[in-house]
């Protein structure tokens, strides 16, 4: 696993240290320009110093050192007059003004000059200028370079200090219980570790409001399965003392239906669970006028058995991206009421058709009673079902139904709306 302190620490070392060895060179360089500078008057003027007047040939001694300067003389007629080094590997002749020589023991300075009626070479080995260069360079640089364990400290120091709000952050998020779900502080933080904090914050509000959601479905579930679960206790015994087939036969019918009213709710249940996550969704282009065409069959016998006329009035092609198993979800529940509430011999209408836009519209309208005006926003409440539902006893129902249309509405960006229905009963806009 990748450190950032580590990271951090090498990059700035290594920075630190390639700095120092381009400061090297380029004092190396420098220094070795000015040496070669220093060191090309230095030969001029000690051939200014030689004799010009013509002398007899003087050898000088077999010295084979190369670290000084050697001195060739020649007479105007050629003839060797003067060799200081006569073993140092430097060519026989005189080249004037100043040249560099490569031999097989390095390079030379070599300068030429006429003085007076003698020709005079001076020589001298680089080596000896490279040498002053790189020492002038190691002077200059070795205070860094002892410094450089502490520069290595003080950059681990640094990059502490720099990473501690992260650390104690993170201890913080340690610390904390499952439940603890307030926002972090954000206060006293590097504008670098606001973000992060902020985008903590936000994802702690979206599990709390998750964590609370939660809380209210499982105590409105409970509640809801009380009553029918006791009711079904209830027929149950009924049944085990019914005295004879009759008595039992009733007794079996209101079991049946007990039983059929707790299964409806707990798939009503179980599909706003579903319905809750809204990233939870795969997305597809989905035959819109194919779907609703599928809802529209599948109840159409139960619409005929009640003597309701279920029907298109109008069907467009119709394509979205959408999860098409929580859009059947969301289209069979605004079916299922609609033949729920549409008495015998009742009309329900349903039309698709696409606006100028190109954007998808479902209108679902019957002949039922509608909803009042004043109670059209709290029916997409969990478990709240209109007064003209509760009053009825014919009707079973869980009050899920259109709260689970509100959120398969709200994660496919449509808008739900209760109207009036030209035929006398509520009208239910779908709008993508």
């Amino acid at each position: 696993m990748r450190s950032i302190r580590h990271q951090l620490l090498f990059w700035l070392v290594a920075l630190v240290v390639a700095g120092v060895g381009a400061a090297g060179w380029l004092i190396y360089r420098q220094a070795l320009a000015e040496a070669n500078e220093l060191f090309d008057y230095q030969l001029q003027e000690i051939a200014a110093a030689l004799p010009s007047e013509p002398f007899s040939q003087i050898f000088g001694a077999h010295n084979d050192a190369d670290e000084g300067i050697v001195i060739q003389i020649w007479s105007r007629t050629g003839a060797l007059m003067y060799y200081s080094h006569p073993r140092a590997p430097l060519a026989p002749r005189a080249e004037l003004g100043f040249s560099t020589e490569r031999t097989e023991r390095g390079d030379w300075r070599v300068y030429g000059a006429i003085v007076g009626d003698n020709v005079v070479q001076l020589a001298q080995p680089l080596s000896v200028r490279n040498r002053l260069a790189a020492n002038v360079a190691l002077r200059t640089l070795w205070p860094l370079i002892v410094l450089l364990p502490l520069l290595g400290l003080a950059v681990w120091i640094i990059v502490g200090r720099g990473l501690a709000p992260l650390e104690r952050l993170t201890r913080a998020l340690e610390a904390r219980r499952p439940q603890a779900l307030d926002p972090l502080p954000d206060r006293h933080l590097p504008l670098e570790v606001q973000p992060l904090v902020r985008a903590l914050n936000g994802l702690l509000a979206r599990l709390t409001e998750a964590r609370d959601t939660q809380r209210a479905f499982v105590a409105d579930a409970a509640h809801e399965l009380r009553t029918p679960l006791a009711a079904v206790q209830i027929q149950s015994q009924l049944v085990a003392r019914a005295q004879d087939p009759e008595s039992r036969r009733e007794a079996l019918v209101d079991l049946q239906s007990g039983v059929t009213r707790a299964t409806r709710l707990a798939e009503q249940l179980l599909a706003l669970a579903r319905a809750e996550p809204l990233e939870g969704a795969v997305k597809a282009p989905v035959d819109l006028r194919e779907l609703l065409a599928e809802c529209v069959a599948a109840r159409a016998p139960l619409a005929q058995r009640g003597g309701v006329d279920l029907g298109f009035e109008q069907a467009e092609p119709a394509t979205i991206v959408g999860d098409a198993d929580a859009l059947r979800a969301m289209l069979g529940n605004l079916l299922d009421n609609a033949v729920k509430y549409t008495p015998s011999g009742g009309r329900i209408d349903v039309a698709l058709n696409v606006s100028e836009e190109g954007r998808p519209r479902v209108q679902i309208g019957d002949s039922g009673p509608g909803i009042a005006p004043k109670e059209r926003e709290r029916v997409f409440d969990r478990f709240y079902r209109d007064a003209s539902a509760r009053g009825r006893t014919d009707l079973s129902g869980s009050g899920l139904g259109l709260a689970i249309v509100k959120r398969v509405a709200a994660q496919h960006g449509a808008r739900i709306e209760l109207g009036d229905a030209p035929l006398g009963g509520l009208l239910v806009t779908v709008r993508f």
